[in-house]
This record gives structure tokens, sequence and C-alpha cells, in this order.
């Protein structure tokens, strides 16, 4: 099977990590894989949701939306508060960064990570963990030096999708595999090997375990390389 762009089955799009992309935002980070541009920030803010008041402990939050001309065709804005699939996915986002978190214990301060899809070719959700993983890390950097406390932060997270198009399994779909795969999911790690959440659908049909552990695999290979990159940006 030839893929749309070329690529070998086991190849991630070309990605570029930009670190410190916002001038305001005490951590951010630009993050495109392909054609998918998502603009990830991290804000620091004093308070916390009522159910930690009075905890000393911190909380880490995410939101998600996409630009309305992100896709080939406009998209009206969620005016009214997100749609069912946008809040699916700032709350894998915000569960995925809290995973990556060495200790709560930093605080009552928010840490709030706005993940914006400039444009969208596939696997936004994948490479919005991935890019705010990299501003939440230098959220936590201000924090620590704001508090004079070690950072809070543990380990590097991201995400990537894999599925199986035409027959075979491929890393990192773009919107075109995405749309006719028959088989595709999302995998999100910690640094080295600790899984975070798995989501897989057979889309049109269905798969067995032989196949999931190797679309797992996979996945993690990518995933290697993806937490290389985030290293290389956060100057790890």
């Amino acid at each position: 099977m030839s893929r749309p762009d070329g690529r070998q089955p086991h190849q991630l799009r070309p990605t570029v990590l930009e670190c410190r992309a916002n001038p305001y935002a005490e951590g951010s980070c630009l993050i495109r894989m392909g054609g998918t541009l998502v603009h990830c920030t991290a804000s620091v803010e004093t308070g916390v949701p009522g159910f930690k008041k009075g905890s000393g402990e911190g909380w880490v939050t995410a939101e998600y939306s996409m630009l309305p001309r992100a896709t080939a065709e406009r998209s009206s804005r969620e005016r009214n508060g997100p749609g069912g699939r946008t809040h699916e996915i700032q709350r894998l986002i915000g569960r995925s960064l809290r995973a990556a978190m060495g200790t709560m214990t930093f605080g009552e301060y928010t840490i709030k990570v706005d993940c914006d899809v400039l444009t969208a070719d596939g696997g936004t959700r994948c490479a919005s963990i991935t890019g705010a993983c990299v501003a939440l890390h230098d959220a936590c950097t201000w924090l620590a030096e704001k508090t004079g406390q070690p950072s809070p932060f543990g380990r590097l997270v991201a995400g990537v999708s894999v599925g199986t198009v035409g027959g075979v399994q491929v890393l990192d779909l773009a919107y075109l595999e995405d749309r006719d795969a028959e088989v595709d999911a999302n995998v999100v790690m910690l640094a080295p090997d600790g899984f975070v959440e798995v989501q897989g659908t057979g889309e049109h049909g269905t798969f067995d375990r032989a196949a999931l552990d190797r679309l797992l695999d996979l996945a993690q290979g990518g995933l290697n390389e993806l937490f290389a990159l985030q290293r290389t940006a956060l100057g790890l």
C-alpha cells in the first residue's frame, strides 16, 4: 500500500516542536506534525477548583479548540461551550498531563493548558498532548523559580495515532488515512514505557489481540521518537 504522502508504514510525519513560541505564557510550544499545527500554552493561575481548596495541592487542566478554518471547510465557533467531541478531547489531554506530573503538591496554583488547532490534518489530540507536555514542563520550571520549590514536573508524555489502512498497519495517520481506516487507535504514553491511555476502535471491522499488540509496538516506536524531539526542544 502506498501512503498518500509517500511515508513508510512505520514513519512519523515530519514533526517540529518550537519551544517558548508564545512570549506571554509561562510555558508554550508550537507543534507541527505534517499538516497539523497546534499552538499550546500553559498558564499558571493562583487558586484551585473548589474540590482542591485547603489541600495544599495544585491542579492541572486543559482546554482544546479548533480555529474555524482549521479544516477544508469553515466550522462555527463553539460559543455555547465545548461540544461532545471537544469535551472528550480536552479531558483526555488533561488526564495525560496530570499523569506527567511528579507531584501535585506545588501549592494552590492551577496550570491551565490551552491547545488551539491552527490547521488540522489528522491526529490533533495526539499532537496537542505532545506539544502541551513541552509547555507544561516550562510552566513547572517557571513555578519552581517563583516558589523556590523543586519543579513538580515528572515524566514526558506524548501521544500518537496508529491504525490499519488498506490492510496495512501504519503510524501517525493523516486525515485521509484516518477517514478510510479499518482500525484506528490513539496511544498515550509516559516516557519510556508507561501507558496512560489506549483508545482503539474497529471502524470497519474487528481486530484480534495479535493485531493490537502489533499496533502498540508500532505506536511505542513512534512515541520514542517523539520523546526524543521533546527532549531536544526542551534542551534536556
